[in-house]
């Protein structure tokens, strides 16, 4: 006598709900910096120039997202990251003198909207706010430190990104962030031990490209189904 088949269980890949997980990436920093009051008050339009670096991030992201219809997917996320993007450069109107610019760390507050392009795969752009976190340090021709400021510019952010759902409650994205600060930002720098130094206007732009690895949770049904 024939014995009925089993039926097949397929998975659903449910985008609905909320997540956490890790990302390691690359980041790269563009800064300008230029004089603008030498203590006590005192004018000053000397330019310190414009660095560009690159160096490793990585660090942590959560969100939640809700499927409208069949194809479209909305979320809100926050991601932080520490980084190690730094570099030095002789001042322009200064040479022997030389600045690091250290960007440390970037968090991030935005919004996504996404198709799915298949049950498993989301193309995506995001945008929001950005939180840069710096720190610069100026140096004399012989080496010694002159004066340092740590300082988060507010800014913009923009990105695109594609993420794939490879089990029910796992997915892996890779995606590509810009962020910049709308105005320049005027910083305090002080010499080591005091409070009397300069301040300095700094503006800066960042890009991050970064994979990562999603745990999805669930809230709205079965994760699957029979055919």
């Amino acid at each position: 006598m024939a014995v009925k088949a089993r039926p097949v269980v397929a998975p659903i890949y449910n985008w609905q709900g909320c997540y956490i997980g890790g990302n390691v990436g690359g980041g790269w920093s563009r800064m300008t910096t230029t004089q603008s009051v030498i203590d006590p008050g005192i004018p000053a339009t000397g330019n310190y120039g414009r660095e560009n670096d690159s160096g490793f991030i990585g660090g942590a992201q959560a969100g939640c997202d809700f499927v409208a219809g069949k194809d479209l997917v909305f979320g809100v996320q926050g991601m932080f990251d520490f980084g190690s993007v730094k570099g030095q450069h002789a001042l322009t109107d200064f040479p022997t003198f030389s600045e690091t610019n250290n960007f440390r760390s970037v968090g991030t507050a935005t919004g996504r909207i996404g198709y799915l392009w298949t049950p498993q795969f989301l193309g995506y752009v995001k945008g929001g706010m950005a939180f840069l976190r710096n720190k610069n340090e100026v140096f004399t021709p012989g080496g010694a430190l002159l004066e340092s400021a740590s300082f988060t510019l507010p800014g913009m952010t923009v990105g695109v990104g594609g993420e794939y759902m490879f089990a029910p409650n796992w997915s892996a994205f890779l995606e590509w962030n810009y962020m910049w600060i709308e105005d320049t930002s005027g910083q305090h720098f002080v010499a080591p031990g005091t409070a009397i130094g300069e301040v300095l206007n700094v503006k800066q732009t960042a890009e991050t490209v970064q994979f990562g690895i999603n745990y999805k949770f669930h809230w709205d049904g079965p994760l699957v189904a029979k055919y």
